[in-house]
């Protein structure tokens, strides 16, 4: 049998990792300003997080929601008290798809309405109702196109009140900051009008944070930035360091019912664990903070390099669009200087490193770019 060729591959074969440097099958060492697309949150194989998984792997590694877990309790409580929402409730997924699916179930059910907005060059996923308010044509099959998705211009307020005032919108689903987008914010007081519009026209406002969140932004949540509180807040990617997990955040005015939303796999022993052992790093290792003012000093170095170009971002979240591909930056970053680095479009090089990024780990890249882009 051979693998589905769906992805374009780097030719590098990483077997170890420690922190932000990965080691390839020839020994070579990598400095990881991608983090597995933001993935890595406390750094690789940090020890506290294999410890937990090691330990409870020897315990119980699964049984599913049909039994009591306390573990869901404590990440719950955890998860809570470091976002800033204690009051919140929480439905555990696997991934982030999995989690904007019930969000996106959630408030259907809660407004009995079909219709949703998104905003354009968002990403929410590849799944049915996910994927159908991704604004990228080429990754939406036919099943998955419906008359349900109204996606509209990011930050047009006056688009948004008037897909609203239909009475047809069942919720508006947006991202702290567009990642796949090219790492664009929404403007200032954008969201926080939209929390009031959905109150004005009975509709929920779905933050997703998957990329977005778990302290990338230097706050835990992209949105506190905006100072709102959403009806709905969705994660995944950097809650279990690289292991498949994902939730959904739940306004305390929403109440379930037995049923109404459901999952197999979801808040299993072994992804619990590793999600609290997140929690536990971050929390002890001051990691919002250090993304932060590291990811201050990264855009103020980017910002001051020669060219035309426009930084954005926030912490360790950051896109520099330069007037040209970026293919040969990427190449050239990865081959002479071995650094691992992503993209946005063409044009824009995207920065996702774990939030534990030294700033001499900065400066290095700092240093190799400068020399890529100078020669």
């Amino acid at each position: 049998m051979n693998l589905f060729d769906v992805y374009p591959l780097l030719p590098v074969t990483p077997v170890k990792a420690l922190g932000c440097t990965v080691w390839d099958d020839k020994g070579t060492s990598y400095l990881d300003l991608y983090g597995g697309h933001a993935v890595i949150s406390i750094g690789h194989t940090h020890p506290h997080y294999v410890q937990k998984i090691t330990e409870q792997l020897g315990k119980i590694g699964f049984y599913s929601n049909s039994v009591q877990n306390p573990l869901q309790v404590e990440l719950a409580e955890k998860l809570g008290d470091l976002s800033g929402y204690p009051d919140y409730q929480l439905f555990l997924c696997n991934s982030g798809a999995e989690a904007n699916e019930n969000a996106i179930k959630l408030a259907s059910f809660i407004t009995g309405r079909k219709k949703f907005i998104s905003f354009r060059k968002g990403f929410h996923g590849r799944t049915s109702a996910a994927v159908a308010l991704t604004d990228n044509p080429k990754i939406v099959a036919p099943v998955n196109e419906t008359d349900n998705a109204v996606i509209l211009p990011l930050n047009d307020l006056v688009a948004v009140e008037n897909a609203l005032s239909g009475g047809e919108i069942a919720g508006i689903l947006v991202e702290g900051i567009q990642g796949v987008g090219g790492i664009h914010i929404p403007d200032q007081q954008f969201l926080k009008t939209l929390g009031f519009l959905c109150l004005k026209y009975n509709a929920l406002l779905i933050l997703d944070e998957i990329q977005s969140g778990y302290g990338r932004s230097g706050k835990f949540f992209s949105h506190q930035h905006d100072d709102i509180k959403p009806d709905i807040i969705t994660v995944a990617k950097g809650m279990g360091n690289g292991f498949p997990v994902g939730g959904v955040l739940i306004h305390p005015d929403i109440k379930p019912w037995h049923g109404m939303l459901g999952t197999t796999f979801g808040g299993n022993h072994l992804a619990v664990a590793a999600s609290i052992a997140v929690l536990d790093v971050m929390k002890s290792e001051n990691l919002i903070g250090n993304a932060g003012s590291i990811g201050r000093y990264l855009m103020n170095e980017l910002a001051n390099l020669p060219g035309d170009k426009k930084v954005r971002g926030r912490g360790l979240m950051i896109g520099v669009e330069f007037t040209y591909p970026v293919k040969e930056i990427r190449t050239r970053l990865l081959n002479e200087f071995h650094i691992f680095t992503g993209f946005s479009g063409t044009h824009t090089l995207r920065l996702l490193p774990p939030l534990c990024l030294t700033e001499k780990e900065a400066v290095y890249f700092m240093d190799s770019l400068k020399k890529v882009l100078i020669h």
